[in-house]
Order: structure tokens, then sequence, then C-alpha cells
């Protein structure tokens, strides 16, 4: 019957259903975050005069999923619309994509704010492929040390997650890639580049170059192993 009333669209960052508890003599509704690594339960005792309010449950939100979800979410109309498209895409695919659109060039800063589960995977991503370190390095006990001290409940995610991360971006990235090319109206420079490793295999790699907005740009396009190497010797 309660169920009705909770129209607020932060309903949609938790459990649909919350268990009821009894703490001190009192009852509580329990709210379980639904966001991936997330173990906090927010409650909400059933036999006060705020035993409608949410302030709570809007505190842990921004903490957790972001000031710019939850600021979403309240421009939505309901609880479900908030649930379909924000919160149940960010828990389908991490909306890793919309937190790498969401950093933008210039002077780095830091926010005094600790990174929430999805934005802690974004920037994951790009130190991964960014410094070349390998999937596992997220459970190297060095850099678990580093990143828990003083915080152990922070999530980081497995190196399973990282690898899958990886590849949704490469994916999304290729897809803007070919999109920007396919529509580009001026002229773009290809370019190519072989090589031979230090094994003796042959490589050649494609690149496109292009100006956007006022900046070049360079895509490298692929890389091809060639199988057979032919040398012309002097006659």
């Amino acid at each position: 019957r309660l169920q009705k009333e909770w129209t607020s669209p932060v309903y949609a960052f938790f459990d649909p259903i919350p268990a009821i508890r009894e703490i001190n003599g009192h009852r509580v509704h329990e709210f379980t975050c639904s966001a991936r690594g997330c173990k906090v339960k927010v409650w909400r005792h059933l036999d006060t005069l705020d035993a409608r309010s949410t302030s709570n449950m809007r505190k842990h939100v921004k903490g957790c999923w972001g000031t710019d979800t939850l600021e979403a979410a309240d421009s939505a109309k309901d609880v479900d619309e908030a649930q379909m498209k924000i919160a149940g895409s960010i828990l389908r695919d991490g909306s890793i994509t919309a937190a790498f659109e969401r950093k933008g060039k210039g002077k780095i800063s830091y926010s005094h704010r600790q990174h929430t589960c999805v934005e802690t995977r974004a920037e994951i991503v790009r130190w991964v492929c960014k410094s070349l370190w390998p999937f596992n390095i997220v459970a190297d006990r060095g850099f678990q040390s580093l990143m828990k001290t003083g915080r152990p409940e922070y999530y980081l995610p497995s190196p399973a997650i990282v690898s899958c991360d990886v590849k949704l971006v490469f994916v999304r990235t290729r897809q803007r890639i070919t999109k920007m090319l396919r529509e580009y109206s001026e002229r773009i420079n290809f370019t190519t580049d072989a090589w031979t490793s230090p094994n003796h295999h042959a490589f050649v790699a494609f690149a496109a170059h292009l100006e956007h907005k006022g900046a070049l740009l360079t895509f490298p396009l692929d890389v091809v192993e060639v199988s057979k190497v032919k040398t012309l010797t002097a006659q």
C-alpha cells in the first residue's frame, strides 16, 4: 500500500521492495542501494513524522551515483522513467562512455567527492589503456592497499569487469569514429607505416588525419601483420 505513494525518482536507485526490520523497538524500512558493489542500506523509521522522507536516500544517491545522475533523475516525470532511462541504463552497461563524455579537456582538477562506482570504472579504463597496464593490476595487493586504506569500503572492479569495460569502450569508440569519418565533408588524409618487430614479424599500420573544430585529430584505423614479405634484390 505504501509503495503506491513512493513516486519520487530517488526510489529508482534502490531495490524495489525494501526489507522490514525492527531496530531498538522501532519498525523501519531498509532500502538497499542497487549500484554494483555498493552494500549500503538506508533505514527509514515507520513510526515518525518523516516516515516518507527521502532526504537520506537522496544523500546516498548523490554520493554513490553522482550529482549529475541524481539531477537527471529529478528531471524524469516519475520513478518508472528514472528507473528505465537513468538507473537502468547505468546498471546495464555501466554508462562508461557517458562517464568519459563528462570529462573535458584542460587543466586537471580533483574533486573533494569520492568517485562513484561508475566513475571509478571509467577512470580505471582510461588509466590501464593510456598507461598500458594489465587488467589484473586492480587485484594487485599494493594497488588495493593504496586505494582502500582509510576507506576499506571503496569499490574496485575485478579484472574481468575491467576487461569487459575496455571492450565496451573500444566498441563504442570505433562506432563514433566510423560515424564521424562517414559524415565528414572535408578532406581526410590517410597514411601508412610499416616496420619489422625484433622477432622478424612485419606489420603495416593505417591511420586517418583530419581537422575537427580547429583541432588536428589522428585515428589509428588498423594494424595488420604481413604474412609474406618480398624483398627486391639487385640484379
